[in-house]
């Protein structure tokens, strides 16, 4: 048996660390209980964890909000959002994010569950994950009543009647250290018409009992989503759409912590943190009980500029052989921004096209173009057609009629709104580069233009700056700048793809920095 590390109990405000016990260690109820290891419902062990993060963020000179916000750190929402989740997860709420699609609900409850803590003691072989102080202690018992079979399991004489924790003996009841994963601790399912409630419940599966001929076999037990749910999260997406039936399931096992499975006659524990999703139109489909159990909050699109070009940068890098000048990347956040101020919000067919999906495909449609059109960067033509792609492939296609209507409207739209959102990008480029690097020295800046008009008129001249030198120093300041703000591809030289970023500037923003341009707020 490998030798049981001591366990730090953490305290009340999460300030120590939890348990670094390795996963597959083993141990028995007894030498748990001489540890002082404690039994926790799901929501205390996150609010722990919580806690806990929250007390290292400060340490770490960051500020309250700057903490809370780190911890969902693959999301980017207001930081109301992040400050009215945290609370409802510190009270022990199940939550339901509702809001547009495409808005980052699905993405935001996968990280509740990445901050969930995934340690946990375990009774070897159980198939909800019991808690070996669950078999032993009366009070854990009476909090957390262990499932049917490691009652009968650990019973005298396996007769379920005469189970009694406080007359076990806790040497003899195993215990291992695991890590919660999917279908152990943490499950997931998507809501449809065709979830019926044994998809949740689980069942007994009779042509394995008549095999085995044991009722109380861990091996007969199937168990379903809340079942896999136990000691861990559920992650329920477009609850709404659940029929009514499976609805009440879950209602169930929210409000007892119990759920029985079915062609069973026993109970087992179905205790975890629910996470819902839901868009607008399906919220009037959860049932109103449901409703109650969980804190409803709104998860939006963002208002500003920096945390949309932030949810573009955390999407996965493009690799391709084309280069995207971030301007033109930055001008295809705004076209999106600016739909979703002015697009109307009644027509369902058009509901994704200003979603964070679509922003995330600028970028990749943008270089999937250009490198189609062996285009080693890419130009203001490449973004437009990218920029179509990503949102008409966001159209909800009920007939070819009203996807032909509805492409127009998007045709028409990026047609009237893309060069503005070109001149306000590169406006806001040029600034940030006169700003951040010049230190606004207007000598510098003309020098800059000056000698980036020659170089662009004169290749010789340019493969001059390709190589280290003392040539042109201040087209190579922004030069480097370019190459820092984006992804080259191998095959391309840094000063090509500064000197095409340099032309997008002198064809929109005439190297000006005006004083709406210095107030953008993509701080990146």
């Amino acid at each position: 048996m490998a030798c049981l590390a001591r366990p730090r109990v953490s305290t009340a405000s999460g300030a120590a660390p939890r348990s670094s016990v390795p996963a597959g260690t083993k141990a028995t109820a007894q030498q748990l209980k001489e540890r002082g290891v404690a039994v926790e419902t799901p929501n205390e062990r996150l609010r722990t964890e919580i806690f806990r993060r929250l007390d290292a963020g400060r340490r770490g000179g960051m500020s309250r909000e700057e903490a809370t916000a780190a911890l969902f750190p693959r999301t980017v929402l207001p930081s109301n959002t992040y400050e009215d989740l945290t609370t409802a997860l510190v009270a022990g709420s199940h939550v339901l994010f509702f809001g547009p699609s495409g808005a980052g609900k699905t993405n935001l409850a996968k990280e509740v569950w990445e901050l969930f803590p995934k340690d946990a003691w375990v009774v070897p072989n159980c198939p909800v994950l019991d808690h070996p102080l669950s078999i032993v202690d009366p009070k854990a018992a009476e909090r957390f009543p262990p499932c049917p079979i490691c009652r009968r399991r650990f019973a005298p004489g396996n007769d379920v009647s005469a189970f009694d924790p406080a007359s076990i003996d806790p040497t003899k009841v195993p215990a291992e250290q695991v890590r919660l994963r999917e279908g152990y601790g943490f499950a997931r399912l998507q809501g449809s018409s065709e979830v019926f409630p044994d998809h949740l419940t689980g069942n007994i599966n009779l042509r394995r009992l008549e095999e085995i001929g044991d009722p109380m076999s861990p091996l007969v037990l199937e168990p379903g989503k809340l079942l896999q749910a136990n000691r861990g999260l559920l992650l329920v997406d477009e609850i709404g759409k659940l029929p009514l039936g499976t609805q009440n399931v879950l209602l169930q096992a929210l409000q007892e912590g119990t759920v029985t499975p079915s062609k069973s006659r026993e109970s087992f524990p179905g205790m975890f943190v629910a996470v819902g999703t839901s868009n607008l139109s399906d919220l009037d489909n959860i049932n109103d009980p449901l409703s109650d159990r969980l804190t409803s909050l709104h998860v939006t699109y963002n208002a500003s500029h920096a945390a949309n070009r932030r949810i573009v940068q955390l999407a996965a890098a493009i690799d391709g052989t084309s280069f995207v000048p971030e301007i033109l990347v930055d001008a295809g956040v705004r076209v999106i921004e600016t739909w979703r101020q002015k697009a109307s919000d009644d027509n369902p067919d058009i509901g994704e096209v200003g979603s964070n999906r679509t922003l995330i495909d600028i970028a990749a449609r943008t270089a999937a173009i250009a490198s189609l059109h062996d285009h080693p960067v890419a130009g203001v033509e490449d973004v437009q057609a990218g920029l179509l792609h990503a949102m008409r492939g966001r159209i909800r296609a009920r007939s070819g009629d009203s996807f032909d209507q509805n492409e127009r409207r998007v045709r028409e739209f990026v047609e009237q709104h893309l060069e503005p959102a070109l001149k306000r990008s590169s406006g806001v480029y040029w600034c940030r580069f006169y700003g951040n690097v010049l230190k606004q020295n207007k000598s510098d800046g003309e020098a800059v233009v000056s000698e980036g008009r020659r170089l662009k008129n004169d290749p010789a001249l340019v493969d001059t700056v390709a190589v280290p030198g003392n040539e042109f120093p201040k087209f190579r300041a922004f030069t480097s700048y370019v190459g820092e703000r984006g992804r080259r591809p191998p095959g391309l030289r840094p000063v090509d793809a500064a000197l095409r970023t340099f032309e997008l500037l002198e064809r929109y923003s005439l190297f000006t920095c005006s004083e709406e341009d210095a107030d953008d707020d993509a701080r990146l």
